[in-house]
């Protein structure tokens, strides 16, 4: 899929074929003004959601409203398997945003934002969901960006209880513990379900606390390592998803 993404929510089939869509609002705005889309371009539309189809840009008209002409049925594109979720804690700064964009990119299906104990940002009042709906923004760009029809669910913002919650459910936990004294085994020698969830923990850059490491454990998580040198809590999980898609055969 090389064509421009971009999306229209709800996605609905033209009523004949050869119909119309339209994209106005900050989408249309995005694809006249932005990327200049013109007449006789071919795009995909998708609700972020799986569903998609095929286009060729009609017309732009103005400075945000693209009309576009259906070529195809819509599509709905099934949940890869096995189902990676990311459990991120927060980190400082614009960090989480590049969490967020580089996983994305990679194939993460959903991100939930955890305020660890040893977490400096905490999101509280309307700054928490300022930052969440910066997170929500940035899957949706990225997952544009990289061709994704089907873009990462993010959560509202965990305790450690209930990711722990989500640990327990989970056909395979993990915590990202980089302590080779105490029992963390590589995570690249894993066994790892060929469907089902896969849950995943990425501490802060102080790295999961005891009583955390403790709680997780009790729920069925187990530590891991991606290696010996220490990745920042923005970039481990990238390379953990690349690691889980590439070893359960999802890039493959």
């Amino acid at each position: 899929m090389t064509a421009p993404v971009f999306v229209l929510d709800p996605l609905v089939p033209p009523d004949l074929c050869g119909g119309e869509y339209v994209l106005d609002g900050p989408e249309g705005r995005h694809a006249v003004s932005v990327r200049r889309m013109r007449a006789g371009e071919d795009v995909v539309l998708t609700d972020g959601r799986g569903r998609w189809t095929e286009g060729v840009v009609k017309a732009a008209e103005g400075r945000d409203r693209l009309v576009v002409t259906g070529v195809g049925d819509c599509t709905d594109e099934p949940p890869e398997q096995p189902r990676v979720t990311v459990v991120q804690a927060l980190p400082k700064g614009d960090r989480g945003e590049l969490a967020v964009e580089t996983m994305t990119e990679t194939g993460v299906d959903a991100i939930v934002p955890w305020a660890a104990s040893r977490c400096v940002t905490q999101w509280k009042g309307d700054r928490g969901q300022k930052a969440l709906a910066k997170w929500r923004a940035t899957a949706r760009e990225a997952g544009k960006q990289s061709r994704r029809v089907r873009f990462p669910e993010v959560a509202d913002a965990a305790t450690t209880r209930q990711v722990a919650a989500l640990l327990a459910r989970a056909d395979f936990a993990a915590v990202l513990h980089s302590d080779f004294e105490h029992g963390s085994d590589p995570l690249a020698t894993a066994e790892l379900p060929a469907e089902g969830e896969i849950v995943l923990v990425v501490g802060p850059e102080g790295g999961v606390s005891p009583e955390e490491l403790a709680v997780f454990k009790e729920a069925g998580a187990r530590p891991y390592v991606l290696g010996r040198t220490v990745l920042r809590t923005s970039t481990a999980g990238t390379a953990a998803t690349a690691l889980l898609l590439g070893r359960t055969g999802r890039w493959s």
